[in-house]
């Protein structure tokens, strides 16, 4: 350390060279008053690590400073970065390009003229042994140095210079040439380069000798590769998998074919990673990768989401996705401006006549893949039609020999002729009514079938399907798409189905659902529409992914090897149609193309046709169709129904969370009647959800229906006694009603359970201001003594009604039973009352009219009088005829001072009107239904 940085006031400890450098260094004041060369070089190179931040105005200044002290440190230094094409301008890297390459041309000239030349001598009679695997053998032959002829004594004279004057030196040249030429054979080149065997023996291996052997071969296909020897790599992977195969080396080998172009090899490596390994995020990139070069953007924009759902920030994925999603927009414009119509006019029959004497010109089939014939089994179209369809190859009336029939005009192959394509009356008709679609092939069978629901003048068959139908555990969205492409393939407006189903797949992955078979079966159905459409090799693609999906699908099985039959890879076919035999036994079109491709490939590769035929898979007993009889045991049928009712549950919560969510938005957009529907639609799913019944009593609030509403709170407040929400919304039902009283106590229900609500609170003040205007502008009745009255008069008919409980000294009381005005029926009832003598009552009831009872009761009604009217009718006169009672109570209410005598009664009273509409309430009779009474009881309860 200098003497400066001693006697420096800032640095006041010694400095440690060997420990980290503090924060509190890394400051300007710090490395200016800093003298110590040593320590600032530290500094430095702390600073430029990066570990503390990146500072570049700090460096340029710690640099600049130790440059004052020491010009000459190590640390100031910098390394000269390699030249490459990029630092370089574009003249002066093609002169240095071209130089290599004129060095190079150079080297390989001189190269092939050494090895053409003669080295040897005639000493040996076999060729010379290769060099360190050299591509040059020199065959050697006796005569390969002339001998000289002669006495070798005798030597030429030398030529005096009046010859070499006349010496031509090129002339002499080209006879030496000549003489070589002739004399020396030309060098023998082997192309043939001793290959290394892409297979090991490790047969008596343990499994951690694989394991080790495995490491060390993968190791040098990565040196290969690192060294850009790919074929070197791939050989060297192959081994690596022959001994064990790993996920890792799958995705090498498969990196490797990349660089080589060899797609599909890559893709066959990648699918093979997958299956050890299905979320493999190198895999599912470098399948992208191969995808987008192979044209199929859509599946490769797949792969490209789910590693960027693995991988937000994964930027070889992001740049791809970007580049993909343009060439799918592209694409998709290309495929709309490329359609095609057809237009077929009708000829005159003179015509018709002439032609058809003639060689029949056939319409070239718009299908090439995947069509039905008429020798197609039939078929439901339920299954999107080829589940049991009849694939055909070439010469058997398949997708080319059709074509080549349109051509010729009058060939015909094995199984197809010409007439399939003649254009008939019918499908004229159809084409100009609209409904011959492009890519339709559909038989007369499969075409009644798809017309079931419409009407005959061409009804569409969206009014009869429900596209909102669930399906599976997808959300309404994807439910709806996937029904919207079903009912699309119907039709046949394949292109429109795979769209729908695109789109499907799409949100599925985007949304990040968990349910493989629905997956699975997205899948298949595009793959169908990719058959229909002749795109052999995206059906291929797809059924693919179904199968990594649900192993042993039956329908992706099938229509992947349809597929393969239309391109011709009769042996990936043969084995998909095997498999498909051995999942179901009793699919008829597998077993007629098992026999078809079996003579093509009798033809094609001679007897030994099986030995080249890939491994077909033994199929498991569980996925076995036609061994599916026997009756499985309990422990399966309780397995099934657990998970028949979990995945009811799980498909239940589902809808229920859909239907919700719906509700809640049409709430806000104020569609109360539309949210109104999805609630009742969610009750029926779960019934004792308490939040669905007070989010339903708000929707009757808004609606003004305030007796739903009510009776939806109470359902709540059953389920959840404690229920703010469902107290707040009933007082709201209740002041709908007109009974302050109820939603006062309601509203203090509110405010006992939580006292902060100020909206209650507000809500309470106004309720007990009605309450308040209503017993101020009611006047209560006097309290009348009551006075038996006993008439003489022969022409009115009185009663003598034993009492039993009367307090009067009187034994026995007489009521007038048919009064005839208001004072009559006062004096009749209060006479009953004074005795609480309810037979009376019940008598005099049945005696008067309902109409006439509120004109009576106007100067009569009190608490007490309504309750003793209530326990007349229940205990006397129910029984005998409940329509008088349902009468009288529905013209009772409107009497004058009714409400407020309601408002005064107490609560026996209350209690006996209940018990009163509850026994109504069972009573069955015609004239009223129980609706009635529970609209009439909430007019006094």
């Amino acid at each position: 350390m200098s003497i400066d940085a001693l006697s420096s006031p800032q640095i006041k400890t010694a400095v440690d060279y060997c420990g980290s450098v503090p924060v509190e260094h890394l400051d300007y004041g710090y490395i200016e008053k800093c003298k110590d060369v040593k320590y600032l070089e530290k500094i430095l190179r702390q600073l430029r690590s990066g570990k503390e931040g990146m500072f570049p105005h700090l460096i340029r200044f710690c640099e600049s400073h130790l440059e004052t002290l020491e010009p000459r440190s190590p640390a100031l230094r910098k390394e000269t970065p390699v030249v490459t094409a990029a630092s370089l301008s574009t003249d002066e890297w093609g002169q240095v390009n071209d130089e290599l390459k004129t060095w190079q041309n150079e080297i390989r000239n001189i190269d092939t003229s050494l090895k053409q030349w003669s080295l040897f001598g005639d000493f040996v009679k076999e060729n010379v042994p290769r060099v360190r695997l050299s591509n040059s053998t020199i065959p050697l032959t006796k005569n390969t140095v002339t001998k000289e002829k002669g006495n070798p004594s005798k030597r030429p004279l030398p030529r005096d210079f009046q010859e070499w004057d006349k010496f031509d030196v090129e002339k002499e040249c080209a006879e030496i040439d000549e003489t070589v030429a002739k004399n020396d054979p030309p060098a023998y080149i082997d192309i043939e380069v001793p290959k290394v065997k892409t297979k090991e023996d490790a047969s008596l291996l343990t499994q951690q000798e694989k394991q080790i052997l495995a490491y060390h071969e993968k190791d040098k296909g990565n040196e290969a590769f690192r060294a850009k020897d790919y074929e070197e790599a791939v050989v060297y992977y192959s081994r690596s998998l022959s001994v064990l195969p790993t996920v890792a080396a799958y995705g090498n080998r498969a990196q490797a074919e990349i660089k080589l172009q060899h797609w599909n090899n890559a893709l066959t490596d990648c699918q093979s990673a997958l299956k050890l390994e299905p979320c493999n995020v190198k895999a599912l990139l470098r399948r992208a990768t191969v995808l987008f070069h192979k044209g199929n953007f859509q599946m490769a924009a797949e792969d490209l989401r789910m590693v960027l759902k693995k991988e937000p920030q994964n930027p070889t994925a992001t740049q791809l996705l970007s580049e993909t999603e343009k060439n799918l927009r592209e694409s998709h414009l290309e495929e709309k401006s490329k359609r095609k119509v057809i237009l077929i006019q009708e000829e005159d029959e003179e015509d018709d006549k002439k032609k058809a004497e003639q060689t029949a010109c056939p319409v070239e089939p718009i299908q090439l893949v995947g069509g039905e014939d008429s020798e197609a089994a039939p078929i439901e179209r339920g299954d999107m039609g080829n589940s049991q369809k009849k694939s055909h190859s070439r010469g058997d009336g398949g997708p080319h020999s059709k074509f080549n029939n349109s051509h010729n005009g009058h060939g015909k192959g094995k199984g197809g002729s010409s007439d399939k394509y003649k254009v008939t009356q019918e499908s004229k008709e159809k084409l100009t009514n609209g409904t011959g679609k492009r890519g339709s092939t559909a038989s007369p069978q499969d075409e009644r079938n798809n017309t079931k629901g419409t009407s005959e003048g061409g009804g569409n068959t969206e009014s009869t399907v429900n596209l909102n139908a669930p399906c599976g555990a997808l959300p309404p969205h994807l439910s709806r798409l996937k029904n919207e492409g079903n009912l699309l393939f119907k039709k046949g407006q394949f292109a429109d189905a795979l769209e729908k189903y695109s789109l499907a797949i799409q949100g599925y992955t985007d949304s990040g659902i968990d349910s493989v078979e629905d997956l699975c079966i997205l899948y298949s159905n595009r793959a169908a529409c990719y058959l229909k459409d002749g795109n052999s090799q995206d059906c291929i693609q797809d059924c693919t992914r179904a199968l990594e999906l649900q192993p042993f699908s039956l329908k992706p099985l099938l229509r992947r090897a349809m597929a393969y039959e239309s391109l011709e890879r009769y042996r990936k076919a043969y084995v998909d149609y095997k498999t498909v035999l051995q999942i179901d036994i009793s699919v008829q079109a597998a077993h007629d193309s098992v026999n078809r491709i079996t003579r093509l490939l009798i033809e094609q590769d001679g007897p030994e046709w099986r030995e080249k035929l890939p491994n077909i898979p033994m199929v498991p007993l569980s996925a076995q169709q036609h061994r599916r009889e026997e009756p499985p045991s309990t422990e399966v049928l309780q397995a099934r129904a657990e998970k028949a009712a979990r995945d009811a549950e799980r498909k239940g919560e589902i809808r229920f969370a859909g239907l919700k969510q719906e509700g809640n938005d049409f709430v806000k957009k104020s569609k109360y009647q539309d949210a109104l529907g999805k609630y009742t639609e969610c009750l029926k799913l779960k019934p004792e959800e308490c939040a669905i019944y007070t989010n339903r009593a708000l929707c009757y609030l808004k609606l003004e229906k305030f007796i739903e509403a009510k009776q939806d709170c109470d359902a709540a407040l059953k389920l959840d006694p404690v229920n703010k929400k469902a107290f707040y919304r009933r007082a709201l039902a209740n002041k709908g009603l007109k009974n302050y009283l109820a939603c006062s106590s309601d509203l203090q229900e509110v405010l006992q359970l939580d006292p902060n609500v100020q909206e209650a609170e507000k809500e309470l003040e106004e309720v007990t201001l009605l309450l308040r205007q209503s017993l101020a502008n009611a006047t209560p009745s006097k309290h009348r003594k009551s006075i038996p009255i006993t008439e003489d008069d022969d022409d009115e008919e009185t009663t003598t009604i034993p009492n039993s409980d009367s307090s009067c000294k009187e034994d026995d009381i007489s009521i007038n039973l048919h009064p005839t005005n208001s004072c009559e029926f006062g004096q009749a009832l209060n006479a009953a009352r004074c005795h609480r003598n309810t037979m009376a009552c019940a008598e005099l009831l049945a005696n008067t009219s309902s109409e006439m009872l509120p004109k009576f009761m106007s100067t009569q009604l009190d608490g007490d009088t309504i309750s003793f009217i209530m326990q007349a009718l229940d205990t006397h006169l129910l029984e005998k005829d409940p329509n008088l009672v349902y009468q009288h109570l529905n013209q009772l209410h409107t009497a004058n001072r009714f409400s407020v005598a309601l408002m005064l009664q107490e609560k026996d009273g209350r209690h006996q009107m209940t018990q009163l509409f509850e026994r109504l309430f069972a009573v069955e009779c015609t004239e009223f239904t129980k609706n009635d009474v529970q609209n009439l009881a909430n007019k006094y309860i």
